[in-house]
């Protein structure tokens, strides 16, 4: 049976618990651990009216938050050191936890549930708002 959202199949969600999934395949990931990731997940609802695209928030050790980028938009980006790229490539494998829309998930959340099959969270701005964040840290800023 596929996951469903309405009429949207995304059988990448398992239908219950979580599974690791290969980034670069349905979609790849940025990891962002602790407050800042609540701060930009915060940050990306705002700016997008509520609607950032599909993102997980893990509740265990150092509390990281999953960003769900569309595949193979990651890699050729630099991003600041707090943010953790995953995608796939010559030699290079990594795997995102998914968690299933309902039931018992923990310590994996839908911090915002995916709305749509190519649907995800928006790589240039959401890399734009962790160069921001990464910026206000290192000139002792505030972040605004």
């Amino acid at each position: 049976m596929d996951t469903q959202i309405g009429e949207v199949n995304l059988d990448w969600i398992p239908l219950s618990g979580f599974h690791l999934r290969k980034a670069g395949v349905q979609f790849d990931a940025v990891r962002i651990e602790g407050d800042a990731g609540r701060c930009v997940a915060d940050l990306m609802e705002e700016l997008t009216g509520g609607d950032p695209g599909p993102i997980v928030a893990d509740a265990a050790g150092r509390r990281p938050v999953y960003f769900l980028v569309p595949p193979r938009s990651t890699s050729h980006r630099p991003w600041p050191e707090l943010a953790v790229p995953f995608n796939s490539g010559p030699g290079k494998v990594s795997y995102v936890p998914v968690p299933a829309l309902c039931g018992h998930t923990w310590p994996l959340s839908w911090r915002c549930v995916p709305s749509g099959p190519d649907r995800f969270v928006h790589t240039p701005l959401l890399n734009s708002v962790v160069w921001r964040l990464h910026e206000a840290g290192d000139s002792g800023g505030r972040w605004a």
